[in-house]
């Protein structure tokens, strides 16, 4: 018999419990546990619409044949050459680190230029904003390495229609120290206590491969030449050219669209989202998703719930966003006298608050 694609449907407890799977799969397969040469999970998802809440796990199993090893996850890009093209890259967050890395794999070489600090001194530059309500503008919640993403949370899903490599972006997280759990994960979230550790390891695989990575590189100026981009100058007066431009800004970096508009560069409007943080119990929200009693707390083995909405309202949508079960809102500022918040959650997701 070839190797096997199985669906196990379990309970919480059944799912948490490793040992117990072997001799699932070969009920569900009709063979003897003795068949079993191996098996790999390959998904992991909670199945909440109706009670009771079960888990649906696939597998690959092997009957009577052993699974092919699982491929080493590791990161890795070419030598670079001589003639290397440059390509600077504005930004630090996600969008910043992944185009650095894969300018990488091609042969190019990077240079980042973040207008923050490295995530372990931007570390203490959050104590003012949550003691003081006062934000350091160059290094907060959204500026510095990591972007917005290294505090705020970590979840790894899209609901977007043009995905992209998802399954080679959870590797490359991996390959940098994120739990292998995202693998499999429906809905894969690291943490904001790991994800520092992992952007520290990624700006490190960019540098050790030939790349550059520049902190306190706050960019005032485009270099034009003949209407064309090839560099930046930078606050403390230095100058970086490349190749090619990345501007990997956010969106919290008005300062750089304001810059785009007074070069005259085209601007082309996006839609995008505004509305209002809510902080729920999280044992309201457990209730309504996993169907239980007043006063009745869910399964030690299930995970704090979340939720989605969306509806439509004179042709245009609502729904909800960024959903931090067992989290903290967090004030995302960058500027002193607005207000804006984020949420978070830690690994264990294990605040009372959703």
């Amino acid at each position: 018999m070839p190797v096997r694609t199985v669906e196990l449907v379990l309970t919480p407890g059944e799912a948490a419990n490793e040992n117990l799977w072997p001799a699932r799969l070969a009920k569900k397969l009709r063979v003897a546990p003795e068949h079993l040469k191996g098996h790999r999970l390959l998904k992991r998802s909670l199945d909440a619409r109706k009670a009771p809440v079960k888990y649906r796990l696939r597998f690959e199993v092997g009957v009577d044949e052993e699974l092919e090893p699982s491929s080493e996850i590791a990161w890795g890009a070419p030598s670079l050459n001589p003639d290397v093209k440059k390509i600077v890259i504005v930004g630090c967050g996600p969008a910043g680190m992944f185009a650095a890395l894969r300018c990488l794999e091609l042969g190019h070489k990077p240079i980042i230029l973040e207008r923050g600090k490295d995530a372990s001194a931007r570390r203490f530059d959050l104590a003012p904003i949550m003691r003081e309500g006062r934000v350091i503008e160059e290094s907060n919640y959204c500026f510095g390495e990591g972007g917005a993403g290294t505090f705020s949370d970590g979840k790894l899903y899209t609901r977007a229609k043009k995905r992209g490599p998802v399954a080679e972006v959870y590797r490359t997280l991996v390959a940098h120290g994120a739990p292998e759990k995202i693998l499999v994960e429906a809905h894969p979230h690291i943490g904001s206590n790991l994800l520092p550790k992992v952007v520290m390891a990624m700006r490190e695989s960019v540098i050790a491969a030939g790349g550059e990575v520049h902190f306190g590189a706050k960019v005032t100026e485009f270099l034009l030449d003949d209407g064309k981009m090839k560099g930046v100058a930078t606050s403390d007066g230095r100058e970086f050219r490349g190749d090619s431009m990345i501007l990997a800004t956010g969106h919290s970096a008005r300062d750089i669209y304001e810059l785009l508009h007074q070069k005259k560069i085209l601007l082309e409007a996006k839609p995008f989202a505004i509305g209002v943080r809510i902080e729920h119990p999280q044992g309201f929200i457990d209730q309504a998703q996993y169907h239980l009693k007043s006063g009745e707390k869910r399964d030690e083995n299930l995970p704090a719930s979340r939720y989605a909405l969306a509806t439509t309202i004179k042709g245009r949508s609502v729904h909800s966003f960024c959903m931090c079960p067992g989290g903290f809102v967090v004030p995302a500022a960058t500027e002193n006298d607005e207000v804006v918040v984020n949420g978070m959650s830690l690994s264990r997701r294990d605040s009372p608050f959703a």
